[in-house]
């Protein structure tokens, strides 16, 4: 169980990283630290910023970052309890909770992958906020009207680790420990992104070339955790890991 658990937990922190390098995502970075740090592009893009600056885009980006992880944890905890409260009243049926959990990822999957578009995943739900309310505090309401109604391009991505949460035996905390490790795969690039700005500038026009091959690659990724999901594969998976790599100590 603790080795299923620690690849579910790797799933989340990689499946947040891969929400960073997605359209909807990658291409806003210089949107979004202009607009929650106040400060102009011209600022952010020095090559060598003063520690006013970096100080200030640090500070922001943890408020931003904690605001959208409030949400995404929250979110987490409450499939955890949905998962304890299905578990108590159906012991016997919780193999075909987890192959519908397993379905469900495979199915964001393959819309994520553009094989085939779902319409109830299609269309913008992204949360405008038209002033940002001043301080660090508003950077944090930002955070959470971001995270609230975030566009379809990520929904599937999110949607998979919150579907794995709720496939889960380990309650609302496994649901927390899940969504906290899929933030931080969010929230540090973007840190990073905000504080080395003038490098991420360079980075993405390389980058902004293979955003859709990203796109494919997480589809097809989470269609695989689907089909382990739903033929149970992860303890199976856990058990040749632990026997194949030494373990420390």
């Amino acid at each position: 169980m603790t080795g299923s658990a620690d690849i579910t937990i790797w799933i989340a922190f990689s499946a947040g990283i891969l929400s960073f390098f997605s359209p909807c995502v990658l291409p806003l970075i210089p949107s979004y630290l202009t607009y929650i740090t106040g400060l102009s592009f011209g600022q952010l893009k020095d090559a060598h910023p003063t520690t006013k600056v970096r100080v200030t885009v640090f500070l922001h980006s943890l408020m931003f970052i904690a605001g959208f992880s409030v949400v995404f944890i929250t979110l987490g905890a409450l499939a955890g309890v949905a998962s304890s409260t299905f578990q108590t009243h159906m012991r016997e049926g919780l193999i075909w909770i987890q192959r519908i959990g397993g379905l469900l990822i495979f199915l964001f999957g393959v819309h994520m992958s553009g094989l085939f578009h779902f319409g109830v995943l299609l269309g913008e739900k992204r949360v405008h906020v038209q002033q940002k309310p001043s301080g660090f505090f508003g950077t944090f309401l930002v955070g959470l009207a971001f995270a609230a109604g975030w566009t379809p391009c990520i929904g599937p991505i999110l949607g998979g680790i919150l579907t794995l949460a709720a496939s889960s035996s380990g309650g609302y905390l496994r649901g927390v420990i899940l969504l906290a490790f899929y933030s931080a795969g969010l929230g540090i690039p973007f840190l990073i992104s905000g504080v080395l700005f003038h490098g991420f500038l360079s980075f993405f026009n390389k980058f902004r070339k293979h955003i859709r091959i990203m796109e494919i690659v997480t589809g097809l990724l989470l269609m695989i955790v689907g089909v382990m999901l739903f033929f149970n594969m992860f303890g199976k998976l856990s058990g040749y890991l632990y026997r194949w790599i030494p373990m420390a100590g």
